[in-house]
């Protein structure tokens, strides 16, 4: 599709090509650039191969993660030559490298486990599309329930079960959720209501096969044989398909996994088949399960299923125990990286237990479980999160542990916390276990992670490292006098850079994180997705350069932050300048200023106010104490307060060198302007007699509001 603007002196177009991985995958010749865009959209064989390098030519990628093509960017060969043949793969690596029409833009949509095969240097931005916040969870299950008094039992279920709850910002799972709950919830049920992700899943199946052989009498009768080679086969499809990391596949892989293609359609609450046939492509039927995590459950039964088809008939020194499966399992999850198999090895734990096979008899000839096994598998999981794997591993082991019925590390560590006032951890030792367990429990509360206080549970910098999944999670962090230094900063921007939106307020006073710490958060700052509300460094033993960087980053991304706490650090007058070309900024919404004890000067200070008085309407709060603005720079502050555009309420001036002119200067700025300020601090100053009574008669004004400390 085209989009074409023409002006008096040029004339400009978009090619917008949009490319389905699904399609893709199937295109085994070489062609040319030019003749894939042919080969998919029809109304481009108009174009000739210079009018790309002529037009602006936008192309979006739909499903990375559905991608089979080989995007192999540091081995493909170089392409620049449009008109040049090559097989898919090169094409798609040249293009998203900058090789083949270096001006093109790219837009590429990908599940987050796919998304780091395109390489950091390639990426200029990323947009996360999030699923269900809190709010939005209960008003899918008010909405899709008719029943407004089944639909409060239900949301009273899912909040009770923090597991479930957190899931359900997947609208999926939501889905899934709705209709397993409205039958058991709604028709009275003798069976368990689900409270572990794998009971959700196994009882969502077991009303698909349910819903297969309905008969019209409206009873349910499932043909055991026929029921668990169907289950069979698409597990089978599914679990070969996850070890190849394909969330689509195509008649081939059906047929391999003995499924007939007519009999998917049936099953359209588990299996979707969708036709594609365009522009001469014949795509034939592509295949997917509705949600990746459907794919790892039957994938999951499957593993199992095959397991206990292996031990039927075998004498019992013949047999191999479950539980060396499930370790293997375990251990195959730790090694994979991107976390492939994190929610599959949350299945296969699940569906181990005596309590889920029961409800899979129709499919399990005989179960392979027992509350010993259990017990062992468990133990070897805590073992394993001794060993201190990476946060997203060990959370994950944990899930693990709750799919077992397993809470002991988490009881341990609430105990920790109830014998606490403020859940304060001084002079505990923690295991990395109970560590572990401690970011689990926080992650898991019903508490809203809205404000997280590192000093409410350790002042150190180790804590800030071992609970850094939780501190990503918060809107506003104060982490004030933890003695975190370069490293530790290093470690937090690394983390809140995956998810700078959320940051609103972050706190890092009585720190050292230091001149290179606060270059990292520059970073951030420069984020354009960041939307940060309040910076508090006051005590970072930041220098100029420190503060540079800090205010180019702020200016480069102005229009949120509305505080700004650089107390007792060492900006001196050239970090003031900067920051004054910042306040001069049409975007800045800056309305608090705390600059106490920053070698702040007579220049810096005329600097400072020049810029206020060139947009004088957001500052609200001003710290100058402690620094040497005189009675020029003083005075130059009351020509300010003389405006009625300033709306300063707080004026801080503690210790400024401020004599008798300067104060007579500051008074009378504000006698003719008296309506805003309500709180001035002139201590520590030389006012001297003249000024004290200056001082007095102000306060004295009927029309003045001011409190002075």
């Amino acid at each position: 599709m085209r989009s074409t603007q023409n002006s008096a002196s040029q004339r400009e177009a978009v090619e917008r090509s949009i490319m389905n991985m699904r399609e893709l995958n199937l295109i085994q010749k070489h062609l040319s650039l030019v003749d894939l865009l042919n080969h998919l959209h029809a109304e481009t064989k108009e174009l000739k191969s210079a009018d790309y390098e002529d037009f602006k030519v936008m192309f979006i990628f739909d499903g990375l993660d559905e991608c089979r093509l080989r995007l192999d960017f540091q081995n493909n060969r170089s392409l620049s030559d449009v008109t040049e043949s090559a097989s898919v793969d090169v094409l798609l690596t040249n293009l998203i490298k900058g090789n083949l029409l270096p001006s093109a833009l790219l837009w590429i949509t990908s599940r987050p486990a796919a998304a780091n095969q395109i390489p950091p240097e390639c990426v200029d931005q990323v947009t996360e599309v999030r699923g269900f916040n809190d709010p939005q969870k209960e008003e899918y299950f008010r909405k899709r329930i008719n029943d407004p008094s089944l639909a409060d039992r239900i949301v009273t279920h899912i909040r009770s079960t923090r597991s479930l709850f957190i899931m359900c910002h997947i609208p999926v799972f939501c889905w899934i959720s709705a209709v397993v709950l409205e039958r058991m919830m709604g028709k009275a049920e003798s069976a368990e209501i689900p409270k572990t992700l794998t009971q959700m899943f196994t009882h969502f199946l077991i009303f698909q096969t349910q819903l297969k052989t309905q008969k019209y009498d409206g009873k349910y009768e499932i043909n055991p044989d026929q029921a668990r080679k169907t289950i069979l086969s698409l597990g089978k499809l599914a679990f070969e398909q996850l070890e190849k990391g394909n969330l689509i596949f195509y008649e081939k892989d059906l047929k391999e996994s003995g499924i007939d293609v007519r009999e998917v359609s049936v099953y359209s609450g588990v299996c979707t088949q969708i036709f594609r046939e365009e522009f001469g492509l014949q795509l034939g039927k592509v295949f997917s399960f509705v949600h990746p995590s459907i794919q790892e459950f039957l994938a999951a039964l499957f593993k199992l299923l095959s397991f206990s088809e292996q031990n039927t008939g075998l004498k019992n020194e013949y047999r191999s125990p479950i539980t060396s499966l499930l370790k293997r399992e375990v251990d195959k999850a730790l090694q994979n990286e991107n976390g492939h198999w994190d929610l599959f090895l949350r299945f296969l734990l699940g569906l181990s237990l005596e309590s889920n096979q029961t409800l899979l008899q129709g499919l399990l000839r005989k179960t392979v479980s027992s509350s010993y096994i259990n017990q062992e598998t468990a133990a070897y999981i805590k073992q394993k999160i001794r060993k201190n794997p990476s946060p997203e591993k060990s959370i994950n082991l944990f899930h693990c542990l709750n799919e077992l019925n397993d809470r002991s590390l988490e009881q341990e560590v609430q105990t920790y916390l109830s014998r606490r006032i403020d859940r304060h951890l001084s002079g505990v030792s923690l295991s990395a276990a109970q560590w572990t367990a401690l970011v689990f429990v926080l992650l898991n509360s019903e508490e809203e992670l809205d404000e997280f206080k590192l000093s409410k549970y350790h002042h150190s910098e180790e804590c800030l490292l071992r609970l850094l999944p939780v501190i990503q999670a918060s809107r506003k962090i104060d982490l004030s006098s933890c003695d975190i230094t370069q490293k530790g900063c290093a470690a937090l921007i690394s983390a809140l850079r995956s998810n700078s939106s959320h940051l609103t307020e972050l706190i890092l006073s009585g720190n050292k994180p230091g001149d290179s710490g606060v270059k990292l958060l520059s970073a951030l700052l420069e984020d354009p997705h960041c939307k940060l509300k309040k910076l508090q460094l006051c005590n970072c033993s930041i220098g100029e350069e420190g503060c540079a960087a800090l205010i180019s980053a702020l200016r480069s991304n102005p229009s949120h932050l509305t505080e700004l706490d650089l107390s007792f650090n060492k900006a001196g007058d050239s970090g003031v300048k900067l920051l004054s070309a910042l306040l001069e900024d049409p975007y800045c919404k800056l309305e608090k200023l705390w600059l106490i004890n920053c070698s702040i000067g007579e220049e810096g200070c005329s600097a400072l106010i020049s810029a206020l008085r060139s947009k004088p309407s957001h500052l609200t709060e001003l710290d100058l104490s402690c620094n040497k603005p005189g009675d020029s720079g003083v005075k130059l502050l009351s020509a300010l307060l003389e405006n009625p555009y300033f709306k300063l309420e707080k004026l801080q001036l503690y210790n400024c060198s401020i004599g008798e002119e300067g104060c007579a200067a500051l008074v009378s700025a504000l006698r003719s302007n008296p309506s805003h300020l309500t709180e001035l601090d002139l201590r520590c100053n030389n006012a001297g007699d003249s000024g004290v009574k200056l001082l007095s008669a102000l306060l004295e004004d009927p029309n003045c509001t001011i409190t002075l400390d």
